[in-house]
């Protein structure tokens, strides 16, 4: 059996993971290729006006998959393990993708809420007619990948204070950051101006003595998961020296119109330049890169 998943939006709330959970449990997985021009005018055409652009970008790689595997598999998120909730815009992604897409959808509730999430991966192991103890097998097995993967992800973050480059820090959902067609290669473009791009993503919550000194940060109790995790990682990057913050968010996103305040007064508050980007299908190249170039001149 042949289990495909969309490698956009909620798969990079944990890239890798759930491709490894499947693949354990002994199935073969198919993701949808990269971000391209196809994807995105496909997912444009079948989107409400209204949804944000990284919803848009989802459907595309949704319809992508549509008839080239025997399940789809989207989770339905609701809340982390801290009982943070996720994007509302997250909660319907299975029920809509039954009604565009032939393929049969294979989804389970992730709420710890109200369950247990060992338990929610038993009942999603029990409708591929998996036992218990080859789920729990697939889901150590997948968890353990995953930390290798951040333990690499945060040996590269510190080697990048060793690079004598600007550092400059990139803040967004995951799902803008890792997309390079979304955010037009953000990342190559920063480091052909001679920056070093740091993906907040990277940044480690650890008790590390302060390297400079920073001012404390002043914001609400948030109830969605995005809102504290990044404040979190802004809170741990000031501790380093870097040179600027830039921050990417779709167009019509709720959670960013609410979040870019506090995003952006935290940078000015330590005196670290701060450009705001708005990406969506109608972004241009060219004024895209201008506004780069203008902000990494005045932090030389």
């Amino acid at each position: 059996m042949k289990i495909g998943i969309p490698k956009a939006l909620i798969y990079w709330k944990r890239p890798y993971f759930w491709e490894n959970f499947f693949e354990n449990l002994g199935f073969e997985v198919l993701l949808s290729p990269k971000t391209n021009k196809e994807i995105v005018e496909i997912g444009v055409k079948v989107s409400d006006p209204e949804t944000c652009f990284s919803n848009k970008i989802f459907w595309g790689h949704l319809l992508w998959l549509d008839r080239k595997c025997d399940l789809i598999f989207i989770p339905r998120l609701k809340a982390t393990e801290e009982k943070l909730e996720y994007c509302p815009k997250l909660f319907g992604l299975p029920d809509l993708a039954k009604i565009l897409v032939k393929t049969p959808i294979l989804t389970e509730t992730f709420d710890p809420r109200k369950g247990k999430t060992k338990k929610t991966f038993e009942k999603l192991g029990r409708k591929l007619k998996k036992n218990p103890q080859k789920i729990k097998r697939a889901l150590e097995f997948a968890i353990l990948k995953e930390k290798k993967i951040k333990e690499k992800q945060k040996e590269d973050f510190f080697k990048k204070f060793q690079i004598k480059k600007k550092k400059i820090v990139l803040i967004s959902h995951p799902y803008n950051l890792y997309d390079d067609y979304a955010n037009l290669g953000m990342e190559d473009k920063l480091k052909k101006l001679e920056a070093e791009p740091i993906f907040i993503e990277e940044v480690p919550i650890g008790k590390k003595k302060l390297r400079v000194k920073s001012q404390k940060l002043e914001y609400p109790k948030f109830h969605w998961e995005f809102g504290k995790e990044i404040i979190e990682k802004i809170q741990e990057i000031l501790k380093y020296k870097i040179d600027g913050a830039i921050e990417i968010s779709s167009f019509n996103c709720g959670c960013d119109s609410v979040l870019k305040e506090f995003v952006e007064k935290a940078f000015k508050k330590n005196k670290i330049p701060f450009l705001y980007l708005i990406i969506d299908e109608h972004t241009g190249e060219a004024g895209f890169q201008t506004r780069l170039e203008a902000f990494i001149d005045t932090i030389k």
